[in-house]
């Protein structure tokens, strides 16, 4: 007869499942054991970093700016928070990609009148750098090493808002200026083929 045949087969079957049922719950115990004896993960403060390697005199925007989320004993003192305004923040150095930013990092808010940007440049000769102070008026000149031709005024009586220290590096000085935004394009293009002088000036127009 084919019934106890296919009854052997049905509890063959059911032994199998069993089985396999019963690995499966003796896995399923190991893990859930594993994770009840596991310390849970430590708590983490999101806090801002750079997003790449920028260089000092830079006012961070927002692509410049990633959010990093670090342990609680791992966050530096004056770690700076995401949504934090940085838009009148210059840096006082170069900073790593990677980097948590503080507020020792930067030169702390600059005073730029509405309508106008902070722009870092760089002047050759460092030593200029001595006689000034925030708050100095500064005409800026663009001269090339061509004796005949005259150096163009890029722009008159802007005001300096920030001296970056170290104020002197192997490339020269760095100034941070307020100034318009067509103006920071004429320095921007200008420093690609000439050397960036400023004269002190009372004007304050």
């Amino acid at each position: 007869m084919r019934l106890p045949s296919l009854l052997r087969d049905l509890l063959r079957a059911a032994r199998w499942h069993r089985r396999l049922l019963a690995g499966a719950a003796a896995a399923a115990a190991v893990y859930f054991g594993l994770v009840a004896l596991s310390p849970p993960p430590p708590p983490t403060v999101a806090v801002l970093a750079a997003a790449r390697d920028l260089p000092g005199g830079t006012v961070p925007s927002d692509g410049d700016l990633r959010t990093l989320d670090l342990p609680v004993g791992a966050v530096p003192d004056g770690a700076l928070q995401p949504g934090t305004d940085l838009t009148a923040r210059v840096l006082s150095g170069p900073v790593r990609s990677g980097e948590p930013l503080t507020d020792a990092r930067f030169l702390g808010p600059v005073s730029v009148p509405p309508g106008s940007l902070a722009y870092p440049f760089r002047i050759d000769d460092p030593d200029i750098t001595a006689l000034l102070r925030v708050g100095d008026r500064l005409n800026l000149y663009a001269a090339t090493s061509s004796a005949a031709e005259s150096a163009d005024l890029l722009a008159r009586a802007v005001r300096v808002v920030a001296l970056p220290s170290p104020r002197t590096t192997s490339s020269g000085a760095l100034i941070v200026v307020a100034t318009t935004s067509d103006v920071a394009t004429r320095l921007a293009q200008a420093t690609t083929n000439s050397r960036i002088t400023v004269a002190l000036t009372p004007d304050t127009s």
